[in-house]
C-alpha cells in the first residue's frame, strides 16, 4: 500500500474536533485572546500530526492471502491474511469485507520488520467457484481523529459445495445388474484373504500398512508397504443423478451427502451426472472431484 491507493478523511470525532477548532479561532479573533490563538494553533498542529501518522500507519504495508479452503453452502468462509511490515511497528490495523459493519472488523498490530496473521470470516455465497469480495484495510491510529483506508481485491476464488442433506438418505439401489432391492456396494472390497504386498496408494487403510517395515522405508526414502487383500467383487457403488430425487438443489444436496458417506465408509464410488460419468475411486482427490462437479452442476 502506498500513496496511490491509501485514502484518508476525518472521522466523526475528527469532524467534532475541527468544529471545536473553528469555534476557538472565532472566539480568539472576537476577543483578541493571545492564549486562545496559541491553544488553537497547538491543537491544529496536533491534528495535522495525527493525520500524518494515521496515513503513515498503512503506507508500506503489504498483504497476501492463503488459498481459502472449500466450504459447504450456508457455512462461513475463513480467510487467513498475512500482513508484512518492512518498517516501524504498526498499531490498530483492521480488515473487513467492503460494505460490512464496523463491528465485523478484525484488528491486529504488526511488529516492526515482522508479520502478523489475521483471520476474516464472511458468509459463503451460492454454490460454485466464487470470487472473493473486496477487502478494506482501515486504521484510526493514533488519536482516532482521521480514518485511513485502502481497498484490496483478492484474485483468489473459493469453492462452495452444495449443502449436504441431513440426515443422509440410504445409498441408491444398484443400476448395474444387481438383484432387485440390492444396495449398491463397492466394486472392489478389502477382505481377509492375503494376496501379497504392494506400495501404499492414496485411500489405503492405515490398518493395511506394514508398520514393522515403515521405519526402514522412511530411512531409505521408499514408499510404505501395505498388505494386498481382495474379497469377491460386488456391484459398484454408483451415485447417480437419477436416484437422488426430483428437485435440482435437493438432488445435489443428497449426492453431496452420499459422497461424504462413501468416504467415511471407505467405499470406492463413482458419480453420474447426466451424460457425465466419473469412474469409481476413493480418497481426497476423488472427493474433491465429485464435490466440485456437484457445485458446478
Amino acid at each position: 500500500m502506498g500513496q496511490n491507493n491509501i485514502y484518508i478523511l476525518p472521522s466523526r470525532p475528527g469532524l467534532a474536533f475541527c468544529l471545536t477548532l473553528l469555534l476557538l479561532l472565532l472566539a480568539s479573533i472576537n476577543d483578541q485572546l493571545s492564549l486562545g490563538y496559541m491553544l488553537t494553533f497547538l491543537l491544529t498542529g496536533a491534528g495535522l500530526a495525527s493525520m500524518h501518522s494515521t496515513h503513515g500507519n498503512l503506507r508500506g504495508l503489504s498483504l497476501d492471502l492463503k488459498a481459502p479452503q472449500p466450504v459447504f453452502a450456508g457455512e462461513d468462509v475463513q480467510l487467513e491474511l498475512r500482513l508484512h511490515n518492512g518498517g516501524r511497528a504498526r498499531f490498530g490495523i483492521g480488515v473487513h469485507v467492503l460494505g460490512s459493519p464496523d463491528a465485523e472488523i478484525a484488528w491486529t498490530d504488526v511488529p516492526a520488520r515482522g508479520h502478523a496473521l489475521l483471520q476474516v470470516r464472511l458468509p459463503a455465497g451460492p454454490r460454485g467457484l466464487q470470487s472473493l469480495p473486496s477487502l478494506q484495510i482501515v486504521t484510526r491510529f493514533p488519536l482516532g481523529l482521521f480514518r485511513s483506508w485502502s481497498v484490496w481485491r483478492p484474485a483468489a476464488k473459493v469453492w462452495v459445495y452444495p449443502q449436504p442433506e441431513s440426515p443422509a438418505a440410504a445409498f441408491p439401489l444398484s443400476r448395474d445388474g444387481g438383484e432387485t432391492g440390492e444396495i449398491a456396494l463397492p466394486s472392489r472390497q478389502q477382505g481377509q484373504d492375503f494376496e501379497g504386498v504392494r506400495q501404499y496408494r492414496r485411500g489405503d487403510s492405515m490398518r493395511q500398512v506394514l508398520w514393522k517395515k515403515a521405519a526402514l522405508s522412511l530411512e531409505q526414502g521408499t514408499p510404505l508397504s501395505v498388505r494386498e487383500t481382495q474379497a469377491p467383487a460386488a456391484h459398484a457403488l454408483w451415485l447417480d443423478w437419477r436416484d437422488a430425487g426430483s428437485e435440482t438443489e435437493a438432488r445435489l444436496s443428497r449426492l453431496t451427502a452420499w459422497v461424504l458417506a462413501a468416504e467415511r465408509a471407505q467405499a470406492p464410488y463413482g458419480l453420474r451426472l447426466g451424460a457425465q460419468e466419473f469412474a469409481p475411486d476413493l480418497g481426497p482427490a476423488q472427493r474433491q472431484l465429485c464435490l466440485e462437479q456437484l457445485a458446478l452442476a
